[in-house]
């Protein structure tokens, strides 16, 4: 029984799970961030193309 309470108080303590869960969602924060950039950078530099194409003789 002794044991059994010793495991719960470490996992109870360990917060090394947490820290991963926390680092996991500011990378998909991140990678969010990066992707909606991109696609918006990207279909501005699309529009600024077309544009220069178009008044070009």
């Amino acid at each position: 029984m002794n044991k059994l309470m010793t495991m719960a108080r470490q996992f109870r303590d360990d917060e090394n799970g947490a820290a991963m869960v926390e680092y996991t969602i500011l990378l998909g924060i991140i990678t969010v961030a990066v992707i909606a950039s991109v696609i918006f950078v990207g279909g501005w530099v699309g529009t600024q193309w077309t544009t220069l194409s178009g008044q070009l003789p």
